[in-house]
């Protein structure tokens, strides 16, 4: 990019930053927006319960197998262009999901949405490093970051809310109107930035990627319904991707030009932000993708109520992302990491006290902590994984911090979800056993529980809820001795000397 359009890109900050917050939120929102549609989605299209999870997956897989591309685009095409053919590409093809007729052409428009919003994010990450000078890369980083997170957080109200007043299709046909301005904001405001050296691209070190990451997540994906390692299909996806990642790992060491730059694994420091990101994905989503079916079925919240209850975790993300510019000017960055690591330890101890009797005041409280810590880590978190990166390798680097974040939110995912189904029925045998006529205790207090079978199958449902709420309580144990793990990675990162100079996110 010359002085000159550096220079207008600078001048143009502020529509530059709306533009591309646009884009994020849009890509963001979409990840969790259509989970609490998929019922709807699936007796509209007549699809079995297996073949629905496709409208997840072939977007998961699509944008996965995607995001790593994101720094060779840029250099081939220009940063400018790679985010206009994103945009245009994800909302048309967000319009295409809402005219779907069938499961067919949803499936394939949603992996056409993969395709074409893998870049979205890590691209956006770059620009505003970009636009901004080092001094100002926290309060760019808690920009971005108030829109990465922000989705995914209010993704589960909005669904619920577009899809209880409107239709499925709307939680498709929102990201249209975003879009179309996120389009405009790009194309009349940023300046195109090409490399001036253009690497060879590295075909095997893609392909093998591509599929040892597609052959992951479809078995991640698919292991809970085909019952892990009992499955033939789950033992082949898991042999092709152990080969692949192989395969990649050789051509990584000794190809000249690698598919991945080899000098971005030489930082220390992006690589220990990139496997902490691992683990911040694990707790991020898997709280989530479990907080939503415990309310609806557990507590017997309805959809949009659930949105609701969920809101203030994204309030508590957004407080956090608005005054963390401030505290990094005032506090150590690793301090910050630490007190955001904390502060999701404490709310995942909340969530290990959930019970079938509580109101919605703990709901209310761990959600929003949950938020506030995510809020914590993501911004320092970002600016410490990009402080030593060089300009030219941003893109990539943004691509592959935002890859494994992704693996690890989709491993996160699957795992919690494969230990809660697999808690519930050893809760429930253990539960059962006590469920017993002779036992004085339901002599005591369910006289009546063994008269009629309306009453047993009133007393299974029972066991039954109490079983599912076990399992829940046991994933949220399992997340926060998971969050208390990762700190000492905390002691391996170098804090950035221009992070004692952020400035504050209100003065932007």
């Amino acid at each position: 990019m010359s002085q000159d359009g550096h220079a207008r890109d600078v001048a143009n900050r502020i529509p530059i930053t709306i533009s591309v917050m646009l884009a994020t939120i849009m890509i963001s929102l979409d990840t969790t927006i259509a989970n609490v549609a998929l019922p709807h989605i699936q007796g509209s299209v007549s699809a079995s319960t297996d073949q629905i999870t496709w409208v997840l997956t072939s977007y998961i897989v699509a944008s996965t197998i995607m995001t790593p591309l994101t720094g060779f685009l840029t250099e081939r095409m220009g940063r400018k262009m790679v985010l206009i053919v994103s945009i245009i590409g994800f909302t048309v093809a967000s319009m295409l999901c809402g005219i779907a007729g069938n499961l067919v052409e949803i499936v394939l428009f949603r992996l056409l949405q993969g395709l074409f919003g893998a870049a979205l994010i890590p691209l956006s990450q770059a620009v505003l490093l970009d636009i901004n000078p080092p001094e100002r890369h926290g309060q760019a980083m808690a920009v971005w970051g108030a829109g990465a997170v922000l989705g995914p957080l209010l993704g589960p109200g909005l669904g619920g809310w577009l899809t209880d007043n409107l239709d499925w299709r709307w939680v498709f046909f929102i990201n249209l109107p975003i879009g179309i301005l996120a389009f405009c904001g790009v194309f009349f405001f940023l300046s195109e930035k090409k490399s001036a050296e253009k690497r060879r691209f590295d075909t095997l070190g893609f392909l093998a990627l591509a599929v040892a990451i597609g052959a992951f997540q479809l078995m991640l994906d698919r292991g809970p319904s085909q019952d892990w390692l009992g499955s033939t299909e789950i033992w082949t996806e898991l042999i092709v991707a152990v080969i692949a990642i192989w395969i990649f790992g050789v051509q990584l060491a000794t190809a000249e030009k690698p598919f991945v730059a080899r000098e971005l694994l030489a930082d220390g420091n992006f690589v220990t932000c990139c496997i902490f990101g691992f683990f911040i994905g694990i707790l991020l989503y898997s709280t989530l993708s479990l907080l939503p079916p415990l309310m609806q079925t557990l507590l017997g919240y309805p959809v949009a109520f659930t949105g609701l209850v969920s809101m203030p975790r994204g309030l508590g993300s957004f407080i956090a992302m608005f005054t963390v510019g401030q505290l990094m000017s005032r506090m150590n960055i690793k301090l910050i990491l630490t007190i955001g690591l904390a502060v999701s330890a404490i709310s995942l101890w909340q969530m290990s006290h959930y019970n079938l009797e509580m109101d919605t005041t703990l709901l209310i409280t761990s959600g929003f902590l949950s938020g506030a810590g995510t809020g914590l880590i993501f911004v320092p978190l970002s600016t410490i994984a990009f402080a030593k990166v060089a300009p030219q390798f941003r893109a990539e680097g943004a691509g592959l911090f935002t890859l494994i974040r992704n693996i690890g939110s989709a491993a996160g995912i699957s795992i919690m979800q494969a230990l809660f189904v697999s808690g519930v029925e050893k809760h429930h045998a253990v539960l059962v056993e006590h469920a017993r006529p002779d036992n004085p205790l339901y002599q005591a207090y369910a006289p009546t529980a063994f008269s009629t079978d309306a009453a047993l199958a009133a007393l299974n449902g029972a066991i039954g809820r109490q079983a599912a709420m076990l399992s829940y309580l046991d994933d949220f144990r399992l997340m926060l001795v998971i969050t208390i793990a990762c700190a000492p990675l905390i002691l391996l990162m170098r804090t950035p000397k221009q992070g004692a100079k952020a400035v504050n996110v209100a003065d932007h």
